[in-house]
């Protein structure tokens, strides 16, 4: 069985929609306005919601090519896996259950000492440049809010509206990448990571990012799918917690003055509501 897209299947209904009977033809009216409702519904829903049988329904995907109505849907489901919103119908696990079961697959397949080289490196490299397309964006924004903190030289790329090139280009082997991949990657991210062959680059991704592992120096993977529509992304931000923490411990003296300059211009500039007493 291969995958196939909603647009694949709009293309299989068209094909075959002049040799449907009437009642199929009705179960392909509605799959044309509702293409996701081979996956979100059941054969008796998708019978009730056009008026049809469950016989009908099982026949119409014959029709269409398929075994079944649940080989259309399993086909239909490997873009949730992809990383497409798509909620299965089969939402049963407790959503805080998934959350806590993404980071506990998470953290057991990190070792502590990885973390910790990591960290030294994020604090004694001369500049940290950190890139994230998509959903990888927020979490590297995130990352950079944190390291500012703790030490000085720490970079978001690509600058709004801008092409990474320009920057690529400064970047030094003194350097460290930290580059977010998570799945539905930019085209070329392929690309961007032949361009990066002289730096050190740590790539904090999904399972499907293990692909990549022989082209950088550290690999972090991050569990981010469940059963429900959106992917989960509390697994990379504790992942980045511990990262800046760790690296907070390893400065020590450092971290702590560098804080506390900043916390001294808050208050010069006045930029911070005053704490709630």
């Amino acid at each position: 069985m291969t995958s196939i897209t909603t647009t694949n299947l709009l293309e299989r209904i068209a094909e075959h929609y002049p040799s449907l009977s009437p009642s199929a033809q009705t179960i392909a009216n509605y799959l044309q306005k509702n293409p996701l409702a081979v996956i979100t519904q059941s054969t008796a829903l998708l019978a009730e919601n056009t008026n049809t049988s469950k016989a009908t329904v099982s026949r119409f995907f014959r029709q269409l090519g398929f075994a079944s109505h649940q080989e259309a849907k399993l086909a239909l489901d490997t873009l949730r896996e992809e990383g497409v919103p798509l909620a299965r119908s089969s939402t049963n696990t407790p959503m805080l259950d998934s959350e806590l079961n993404n980071v506990n697959s998470t953290f057991s397949n990190i070792d502590d000492n990885q973390l910790n080289t990591i960290a030294r490196e994020l604090i004694t490299s001369r500049q940290v440049h950190i890139i994230g397309f998509r959903n990888g964006f927020p979490l590297a924004l995130h990352l950079r809010q944190q390291l500012k903190q703790i030490r000085a030289n720490v970079h978001l790329l690509p600058q709004p509206g801008q092409t990474l090139s320009e920057d690529i280009i400064d970047i030094s082997p003194k350097d460290i990448v930290i580059l977010f991949g998570f799945r539905r990657r930019i085209q070329r991210f392929n690309v961007l990571l032949d361009q990066l062959t002289q730096q050190r680059v740590v790539l904090i991704t999904d399972p499907t990012g293990q692909q990549y592992r022989d082209k950088v120096n550290h690999l972090l993977v991050c569990h981010v799918g469940n059963d429900a529509p959106f992917d989960s992304y509390a697994a990379p931000m504790s992942l980045l917690s511990c990262l800046c923490n760790v690296s907070y411990s390893l400065l020590g003296d450092k971290a702590v003055e560098r804080v506390e300059s900043i916390r001294d211009s808050y208050n010069e500039m006045n930029e911070l509501a005053p704490s709630a007493q």
